[in-house]
Formats: C-alpha cells, sequence, structure tokens
C-alpha cells in the first residue's frame, strides 16, 4: 500500500506553504505541544484533521473546540468539531478556518468516517470542502473537494503506526504522504512523524504525572513546543506553546466527552 500511494506523490509541490499541508496543522492543543507528532496518535476529537482512522478508538460523543488566544496580530485559528463512535463505526464533522493568512478561502468542512475492521487496523477518509467568506448563509459543503485516506495499525500492544495520504483542492493524486509511530509505556508516551516528499521530522513526547495531569515536549520540524493538560472522564483542557518561524503562538483547547 505505501508503494502505491508513494507512486501516487506528485514530483512538484508550491514553495508556499500551504494551509491544507499536513504540517503543521496546529489543531488541538494536545497536538500542538507534541510537536504535530500525532499521525499515530489521534485518540481524540481532532483525529478527524490528523487521521480519520483513529476517530474509531473513542466511543460515544466528542465535541471540541480550540483557540489561538495569544499573538493573533500574525494569524487567527480556531478550529472545531464533533465526533461519534459506536463499536466499530465513527463519524466526524469539523471545521478549521484562518484569519490573517494570504490564502484565499482558508476555510475548510471535514467530513469523517473510520471504520475498524480488525482488531489491530482501521481505516478512515475524509471529505474536504472550501468555504467562500463573507456569504449571507451556512455552508454545509462549499466547492474545491479534495480528500484523505488514512489507516491506523496497532502493530505491538505498546505501539501504534499511522499514515495519511492527502489530496489538494485542484489536483489530482496523492500530494503529501504521512507516517507515524507512537510508543506508549506506562505513563510515558513518545511520537514520530514524517511527510514526503518535503522529508520534514516531527517529535512529541507525554508524561502522565498523575492520571488525570499530563506534560508535553514536542519538535516541530525544527520549532520547539511544549504543553500541558488536564482530563477527566467528562471533559480535557489543554494548553499548548509552540515557536513558529515569525511568532510564537498560543493555543488552548476543551473536548467536552458524552
Amino acid at each position: 500500500m505505501l508503494v502505491l500511494l508513494l507512486s501516487l506523490t506528485t514530483s512538484e509541490e508550491s514553495e508556499t506553504a500551504l494551509f491544507e499541508d499536513a504540517h503543521p496543522f496546529l489543531v488541538g492543543a494536545r497536538a500542538v505541544g507534541m510537536g504535530n507528532a500525532y499521525t499515530a496518535v489521534s485518540d481524540d476529537a481532532t483525529a478527524g484533521f490528523w487521521n480519520p482512522a483513529g476517530l474509531t478508538q473513542s466511543q460515544g460523543v466528542k465535541i471540541f473546540g480550540m483557540n489561538k488566544f495569544h499573538n493573533r496580530n500574525d494569524y487567527a485559528f480556531d478550529p472545531k468539531g464533533v465526533s461519534y463512535g459506536y463499536r466499530n463505526l465513527a463519524l466526524f464533522w469539523g471545521n478549521k478556518i484562518a484569519l490573517g493568512t494570504n490564502i484565499i478561502d482558508a476555510d475548510y468542512n471535514y467530513y469523517s468516517l473510520a471504520h475498524q475492521i480488525h482488531s489491530h487496523i482501521a481505516i478512515g477518509g475524509n471529505i474536504k470542502f472550501k468555504r467562500k467568506r463573507f456569504v449571507d448563509f451556512y455552508q454545509f459543503f462549499g466547492y474545491a473537494p479534495s480528500y484523505d485516506l488514512a489507516m491506523l495499525m496497532k502493530v505491538h500492544p505498546r505501539i501504534k503506526a499511522g499514515i495519511v495520504a492527502q489530496n489538494f483542492s485542484g489536483k489530482s493524486g496523492i500530494q503529501i504522504l504521512t507516517g507515524g509511530i507512537a510508543y506508549r509505556y506506562n505513563n510515558f508516551l513518545f511520537s514520530l512523524d514524517t511527510s514526503l516528499p518535503k522529508k520534514n521530522l516531527y517529535l512529541g513526547f507525554e508524561l502522565t504525572l498523575i492520571p488525570s495531569v499530563h506534560v508535553r515536549l514536542g519538535n516541530a520540524n525544527q520549532k520547539w513546543a511544549f504543553g500541558t493538560g488536564y482530563e477527566s472522564k467528562q471533559i480535557a483542557i489543554d494548553y499548548a506553546y509552540i515557536n513558529e518561524e515569525k511568532t510564537q503562538s498560543h493555543f488552548i483547547s476543551i473536548e467536552i466527552r458524552i
């Protein structure tokens, strides 16, 4: 499967970073605090953005929202979404919108479906639509559709591997292929992502101090990040900081679990 996806990857890529690039997604303060190394983790509602196959790891309803609360002068970013998992199936709707970028209509709706086809394997996919700005009606879909294809595998009781193939609107085939691995040992989680054709590297660490409190450290392609979080059965609250090229950004996200 990996060989097939690589054969579809285009040989040329725009020098201008696209808002739809797999990295940095900057969706979810937990993921940001782990250096955007989240492809093989993806065990919350943000999986709909990162790796839709990971949606099958959650049961019930999860409602997610995030806010970039510091240094919005550079850009503003406030994604949100809701996921629903039942047995081996999961659904997701999400929206992410960036203000202050040079991209026309940097506003995307995500619709995702995931299915656990084996006790150790899940597959999933997204259909993404751009939405026009400043219209007087709500756009459930939009224009310029594109898609993601994803897989998540439990290759060992402590190890998961994920892969996401991304298509960008207006292009054919796969533009970015991202692979990740996550290793958990007791209260420690390590994750690593890389993407092609850019060959970027993303590292993340999470340490659970007590069952409900976490601290995180990451490096997103040479950009350091850190974060912390609190969670219970009903809610998760996360904070993250990342040192981007032109700015230092602070995020907070909340997930309500029903």
